[in-house]
């Protein structure tokens, strides 16, 4: 699945395609271990926004080079400008009537300096926040999917393994897992909580900005944070005696 690095080529990096197989075959696992369920229907959907995550990150590498234009027109003429405002302030530069005149010329190029800065200081940071905004989007939808994955595993409690009998209620969902499979679909969220962070650090890894960094560390904190729950579900059934693998457990059908 990863290859190992050869000759000057070092693997310091993530790499989207392998993230995006670990998850075709993460997908293919969970439709093999339970057909039709929802979990398999959201790894499906983590492996679509993957594939447009990995495109997103080239297009937006690439340079706006009509916003960098402007930008460095801009610093261009307000260099001249100011240039020139030094050479008015100069004695004998100009012949000025009246203290009132030189005084309306010196705001006048103030304010047409301001501008100028303004405009220059808006097209250099275009492109940042250009970029920012696209990736701010797709973290948001891979924020999502976490929320949905953990929503699935809500109710996937081994309290009905290790309290035998355990009182219901017609509400209750239904109870068709053992506790192996109980184990296998913990786990499957678990590894989606992670793959997910790993596609969010993409934006990390290639775009320098403290606001999209800021995002990315979120998302990683409320993977973590829910990875830590499942696992701690997954000791509770392991602490079971070895011929309990066969109970059934909490699962709702096709869920």
């Amino acid at each position: 699945m990863y290859t190992p690095a050869t000759g000057s080529e070092e693997q310091s990096e993530l790499r989207g395609q392998y993230i995006i197989e670990t998850i075709q075959r993460l997908e293919r696992r969970i439709s093999q271990r339970f057909p039709g369920s929802g979990l398999s229907r959201v790894s499906a959907r983590l492996g679509e926004l993957a594939g447009q995550t990995e495109a997103q990150i080239e297009h937006v590498r690439k340079p706006l080079w009509l916003a960098r234009a402007v930008g460095v027109l801009g610093l261009i003429g307000l260099a001249l400008l100011t240039e020139e405002i030094f050479r008015f302030g100069m004695p004998g530069s100009w012949e000025i009537d009246s203290l009132s005149d030189f005084l309306q010329a010196t705001e006048a190029g103030a304010n047409l300096v301001v501008l100028l800065t303004i405009g220059t200081v808006f097209m250099v940071s275009l492109e940042r926040r250009f970029k920012r905004r696209a990736a701010l989007v797709s973290l948001y939808r891979l924020r999502s999917i976490i929320h949905i994955v953990d929503m699935h595993q809500l109710t996937k409690d081994p309290e009905f393994v290790t309290a035998r009998g355990a009182a219901t209620t017609p509400a209750s969902p239904a109870r068709t897992f053992t506790r192996f499979e109980l184990s296998r679909y913990l786990d499957y969220c678990s590894e989606m909580f992670s793959l997910t962070s790993k596609v969010a650090a993409l934006y990390a890894q290639h775009l320098h900005d403290a606001v999209v960094l800021g995002a990315v560390n979120e998302i990683e904190s409320l993977a973590a944070s829910l990875s830590h729950k499942i696992w701690q579900k997954i000791m509770i059934l392991n602490s079971m005696h070895p011929g309990d693998e066969d109970d059934p457990v909490t699962m709702e059908p096709n869920n």
